[in-house]
């Protein structure tokens, strides 16, 4: 049996196009558009009408960066990805594309079924997953073949966490050959993880323990020094380049230089380096270990160089590194030292609602909003047009936003499993009223209609984006 919804009398915005239409939905997808009031759009008939007057109807949020039950510090993040899902749901974002671990001295392969258990009969919303390489060697560097054809088509290396995650340049490039051969996309953290423990060791040395110093350690600098580093370990290899939560306007600068040199170099930063700052890191009584996440939060100067990058497509993404850790059990756990407390923010819920924030502020507009959050995470990791748009063949992931709805971020209201928000008080213009994933409502007018197992594991092309 099929079944047919029509969403009447919204604005449909894209990263392309405003336009008053009505959307036909079958068995899932998006089958057609017409122009509100038109012949075409009133000859629709269909089971469930959704009537969407003076509301934006836009495509659903792709976040490309989510960490749900990362083992990370000693402990676990704290969302699950039913409960990650069903909070990114909440926000608007109906696709996460997660990160499957691979552990040192183990293969891809088993990293990749770990996750895979995790997920698999738990999403709301439909998911895909990126791959961290870990050990980088021999068999590792054919896997990587094997995962490309199979849709895990991009991998994400890291230059901080020596110990744990960290690859020296002469594995990084290994990977980016590999890459540039595969067609494979090397995601990079860059920040200087070798330079950052000595700076941390003296830190630590001179009785500087509080949250706050955690941002000082990890230096603008480095981060652009290891920004410059990846891109010309990129160049050599001539692979395309992604650098994750850029923070640093000298790490802007650095991508930006890349980028008007005509490489394959593309720049992802998310909310909390936009709205929060170094200001939040020195609150008093450890409150700052709630804002600990690395990249670290930078002075307030540095977001006027983020906005501008999102203006001028040096920044090509936002998404929001989501990997909480409850304040209580878990941040505490650096009390006395701020090397201890685990790295990073909850904000999947949040996401979709500052950046239409950032519209009403004038930062970007409307069709930036659903290009920096929708259409380009699908084009950056091959899910476009199936994810990222709402056009005939597209699947019907489609929020009903209201734009004029006001409310104020906190913890008592939110849906992420964590005990604080890092947005707590902040007022926002903008709320999420719908969600359909695939057709099917998961939110329905501010009410949870989804369930555990309705989000699918979905394959991705390699990057749709390469110059």
């Amino acid at each position: 049996m099929s079944s047919r919804t029509v969403i009447r009398n919204g604005l449909v915005i894209t990263a392309s196009d405003e336009i008053h239409a009505d959307v036909l939905i079958e068995d899932g997808r998006v089958v057609a558009l017409a122009a509100t009031g038109t012949p075409a759009a009133e000859s629709w008939t269909a089971e469930k009408t959704i009537d969407a007057t003076g509301k934006y109807v836009i495509p659903g949020g792709v976040d490309a960066h989510t960490h749900m039950e990362l083992p990370f510090g000693g402990t676990f993040a704290s969302d699950t990805f039913e409960t990650g899902t069903r909070a990114a749901a909440w926000g608007g974002t109906t696709t996460i594309v997660d990160f499957a671990v691979q552990s040192v001295g183990r293969s891809l392969r088993e990293g990749l079924d770990a996750w895979n258990a995790k997920a698999d009969g738990n999403c709301a919303i439909d998911y895909a997953f990126h791959m961290i390489v870990s050990d980088v060697n021999q068999e590792t560097l054919k896997e990587m073949d094997l995962l490309v054809q199979e849709g895990v088509t991009s991998f994400k290396q890291f230059m901080a966490y020596p110990g744990v995650f960290y690859s020296d340049d002469g594995q990084i490039l290994r990977a980016m050959q590999r890459s540039a051969e595969n067609g494979g996309l090397i995601m990079m953290h860059a920040e200087n993880g070798i330079a950052i423990d000595v700076l941390v060791e003296q830190a630590l040395a001179r009785g500087e323990t509080d949250p706050r110093f955690h941002g000082e350690v990890r230096k603008a600098l480095l981060e652009a020094e290891a920004t410059h580093r990846a891109i010309k370990l990129a160049q050599v290899a001539g692979a395309p380049l992604y650098v994750v939560h850029v923070s640093a306007q000298e790490a802007v600068a650095e991508i930006a230089r890349a980028r008007d040199e005509g490489l394959n170099v593309f720049g992802e930063t998310c909310p909390q380096y936009l709205f929060l700052s170094t200001d939040n890191l020195a609150e008093p009584e450890f409150e700052g270990s709630k804002y600990v996440c690395s990249t670290p939060l930078r002075p307030k100067e540095h977001q006027a160089a983020l906005w501008r990058g999102l203006r001028t497509n040096d920044l090509q993404v936002v998404s929001t590194d989501h990997c909480p850790f409850c304040f209580v059990g878990q941040k505490e756990l650096g009390r006395g030292d701020f090397s201890k407390i685990p790295n990073g923010l909850p904000g999947v819920e949040n996401r979709m609602d500052l950046l239409h924030q950032a519209v009403v502020d004038g930062h970007i507009s409307r069709r930036r909003w659903i290009e920096i959050a929708c259409a380009t995470p699908a084009r950056m990791f091959g899910l476009y047009p199936k994810k990222g748009t709402i056009a005939p063949g597209a699947d019907a992931d489609i929020v009903i936003y209201d734009p004029h709805a006001e409310q104020v971020m906190s913890v008592e209201t939110h849906h992420m499993n964590v005990d604080y928000s890092a947005y707590e008080g902040k007022r926002v213009t903008g709320q999420v009223e719908t969600v359909l994933s695939r057709g099917e409502p998961v939110i329905t007018e501010r009410e949870f209609t989804g369930r555990a197992g309705h989000g699918v594991y979905t394959p991705r092309s390699t990057c749709q984006y390469l110059l």
